[in-house]
């Protein structure tokens, strides 16, 4: 499936390898370990505002990390994960920022492997991907249970959540779906980034999300981020293919987004769901809280010192 052609992303050279299937609820979990999920981070921007370097407290199933970091570079070294915990073998870790944005299909955004599918992967961002839990609808690769439900406790930043953001000048409605910890912390950035966009309506709190025929479906998804553990949905935006048996195949077509769409707040969301998601950096070093727009004045005051003590 194609992205969706409206959102601008950040493609970067990814690395990295698959893994093996498991079980949400522990246990002995098989499969083989991957590669890392490393690669290289683009600038983050200069959003965010006092969000920038915010550190998310992450719970949950998360291999020993205890907090992501908003606008973190992300990166270190994957580990694998141990037995007696959830998906034992596969790894966890690694992903960079640069390897945030992915396209609008379902399992899209793991290194080196097709979108179409979450079975068996390993976790290159350390948190869990997104569960649709509607069988019997659409496609059988949106309906993985080896993730358990969307409000299982041991899913990294705990059960799922979603936010909904209103346009103040169109009649578009947003949805971002992911752990609760991740959407919390991303309400704070989009709240401080897209003030100018977003209505009355949109959410302060994250609100329960348990995938009911009443709740965001998985047609309505026009971007996935961070190996499909967070989405932007759209409603009335209706990706037909999504829901189709050949989802995955490259010659699909993904349903073109309504005319209609708040452009602006679409793009503003999309931005700042990819520099801000939260990560984890896995106690490396990372410059993810300095941008390059702030090293340029240094750079051309150093130089203007550097020429004056030399002339004098």
């Amino acid at each position: 499936m194609s992205p969706v052609a409206p959102l601008k992303q950040r493609i970067y050279r990814r690395k990295g390898g698959g893994g093996g299937h498991g079980d949400a609820d522990g246990g002995d979990s098989g499969g083989d370990s991957g590669g890392d999920g490393g690669g290289d981070t683009g600038d983050s921007g200069d959003k965010g505002g006092d969000s920038k370097g915010e550190d998310v407290p992450v719970s949950g199933s998360t291999d020993g990390e205890s907090d992501a970091v908003a606008y973190d570079a992300g990166g270190g070294k994957s580990v694998t994960i141990p037995q007696g915990q959830p998906f034992a073998g596969r790894t966890s870790g690694g992903g960079t920022r640069g390897e945030v944005y992915r396209t609008s299909e379902y399992g899209s955004g793991y290194p080196d492997l097709s979108a179409g599918s979450v079975s068996g992967r390993d976790f290159p961002f350390v948190f869990w991907p997104v569960v649709w839990r509607s069988p019997g609808y659409g496609a059988p690769y949106l309906y993985d249970p080896e993730y358990g439900t969307p409000w299982n406790t041991s899913r990294p930043g705990g059960p799922l959540a979603e936010a909904t953001f209103t346009s103040n000048t169109a009649n578009s409605t947003f949805y971002v779906i992911a752990d609760n910890s991740t959407v919390t912390s991303l309400i704070t950035s989009i709240s401080k980034n897209c003030s100018s966009s977003i209505g009355g309506a949109s959410s302060t709190v994250p609100t329960p999300f348990n995938a009911t025929a009443s709740e965001p479906q998985p047609e309505q998804a026009v971007q996935y981020y961070r190996a499909s553990s967070v989405t932007l949905l759209l409603d009335g935006y209706n990706n037909t293919d999504a829901l189709a048996p050949g989802s995955g195949n490259a010659s699909a077509t993904a349903v073109p987004l309504p005319g209609w769409v708040d452009s602006s707040l679409l793009e503003c969301l999309n931005d700042t769901i990819g520099e801000a998601a939260p990560l984890f950096s896995g106690g490396a070093p990372t410059l993810a809280r300095v941008h390059v727009t702030n090293f340029v004045p240094i750079l051309v005051m150093g130089w203007f010192m550097w020429k004056f003590c030399r002339d004098v």
